[in-house]
């Protein structure tokens, strides 16, 4: 397994080729990156099957779909900065009887990704158990990474949250709070100025705030009103900071591009969703693998400029066969 091994390990270690963090925090132009969101390696026999609650004992199409996946994102030009898995990385729960097989046979499928290209993987409810506990979080960073992280890439300041401690976290609450203070110091920290100051702040987690709109109600595919509110509260109020420092700050060289969080990426849907409200976007990418609505296997190619971050969801088909839409192409060029 140690080809396999190397993949993952150089998204733990969350390195970007050739340039140190530092010189990761300056922009330096417009660069594209793939969210991608539920191989969920097992579910589609499940689903078909109607048994949802078994670990799924047949995986054969998800490894064939992360697969076309992984050869097409290889081909895109220019290359993508990274490509993030937005959770549910295999179907089987944590300790139940194919989660070992799973795990390793998506390593395995991911090894083709080429190396100039890291991986992020964030975590979702099949990943950690729909109530996590410190033994499967613990488990999920053995064998994925941080459960919580952040990074720079391009001047952009990119936050990774476990949202399964937004959606149930009665039996680790201690783990919810450190992710609680922990955001609460990311968010000042992007805020305060002068200093490093990111393009755009973008936030990838796998259950979304919301599908359609911020006052939705109650769903297994959100989060819970009040933690919706409050997250999306904290967010805005990083930009009022941010603008209030700039007004009373002798150097405020750039102080102004800050907008808060620009966008929160995810999947759980399995199907695409979200909305643009407020200046925040919500994006609900649909699926690597099994697909509970009309969209069809694929990955979202996202390009980020200074002012804009703008997101498009590719069917496998039409990324293998001519890549990205030409348009998005042609923003990376200017």
């Amino acid at each position: 397994m140690a080809e396999a091994e190397d993949i993952f390990l150089r998204a733990k270690q969350r390195t970007f080729t050739g340039l140190t963090e530092d010189e990761q925090k300056e922009w330096r132009g417009p660069f594209c990156f793939i969210q991608a969101a539920d191989p969920q390696l097992g579910l589609m026999k499940t689903w078909r099957e109607g048994d949802c609650d078994g670990g799924g004992d047949e995986w054969t199409d998800e490894v064939q779909l992360t697969q076309q996946a992984v050869e097409a994102v290889n081909k895109l030009s220019p290359r993508p900065k990274f490509m993030v898995l937005c959770g549910d990385l295999v179907h089987a729960m944590p300790s139940t009887q194919y989660r070992e097989g799973q795990e390793r046979d998506l390593k395995v499928a991911l090894r083709g990704t080429d190396p100039s290209i890291p991986l992020v993987f964030v975590s979702g409810n099949h990943d950690l158990g729909n109530t996590p506990t410190p033994e499967t979080v613990a488990q999920f960073c053995n064998a994925w990474g941080d459960d919580y992280f952040s990074f720079w890439v391009g001047g952009v300041l990119c936050l990774v949250l476990n949202s399964q401690l937004f959606f149930d976290a009665s039996a680790c609450p201690d783990l919810r709070d450190a992710q609680e203070a922990w955001l609460e110091g990311q968010l000042q920290r992007a805020s305060q100025g002068p200093g490093v100051t990111p393009k755009h702040v973008l936030v990838f987690q796998h259950i979304p705030l919301y599908l359609k709109t911020p006052d939705e109600e109650d769903d297994y595919f959100n989060l819970q009103t009040a933690t919706r509110q409050s997250l999306l509260g904290r967010f805005k109020r990083a930009a009022g900071s941010y603008k209030a420092r700039s007004r009373t700050s002798v150097s405020s060289r750039g102080l102004d591009s800050f907008q808060g969080v620009k966008a929160v990426f995810s999947g759980h849907y399995h199907r695409n969703a979200g909305g643009l409200h407020n200046g925040l976007d919500m994006v609900v990418s649909s699926a690597i693998g099994c697909q509970l609505g009309e969209d069809t296997h694929g990955v979202r190619v996202v390009v980020v400029t200074a002012d804009q971050v703008i997101h498009r969801y590719h069917s496998l088909e039409q990324l293998s066969g001519r890549g990205m839409d030409e348009d998005l192409r042609k923003l990376l060029q200017a």
